[in-house]
């Protein structure tokens, strides 16, 4: 394993923060085979709550995840069980939303999706953060 020197950037942020949570072990996203073509499935987690993992207040916000299946759809029941695992996970709102997408296409090889964050806010800030991902952008 390749070790990550620890530079600090503004306000004391370092690489160790950045990676925090994206490599973290969560519980599987089961899936099921589809059973019919072309249709989107919209799922909403209005109750998502992740650590910032440098001062160790919670995030509060939601996640919407729009994908379009293919061979296979996300069983929601593990799915919840999976969103739950970041309740005490410190990880960046950036980060969650990306790591997301990136679990979502392993579990589902879906033919696309976007995932959206939208954090309450902190300190007068609101974020909203959207990922997106298909299978033609994925083979240029």
């Amino acid at each position: 394993m390749k070790k990550v020197r620890a530079t600090k950037t503004a306000g004391g942020y370092t690489e160790e923060h950045a990676r925090a949570g994206l490599e973290a072990r969560l519980p599987e996203i089961e899936t099921f085979p589809n059973q019919f073509p072309g249709y989107e499935i919209e799922v909403v987690i209005p109750e998502f709550t992740s650590v910032c993992p440098k001062t160790g207040l919670p995030d509060f916000g939601t996640i919407t995840i729009r994908y379009v299946p293919d061979k296979k759809v996300m069983e929601l029941k593990s799915l919840k069980m999976y969103e739950l695992a970041y309740r005490n996970l410190g990880i960046f709102q950036e980060n969650a939303v990306n790591r997301i997408l990136r679990d979502v296409v392993r579990a589902c090889d879906p033919v696309s999706v976007t995932v959206i964050g939208e954090f309450r806010p902190r300190g007068g800030i609101h974020t909203k953060v959207t990922a997106t991902w298909s299978k033609k952008r994925a083979r240029r």
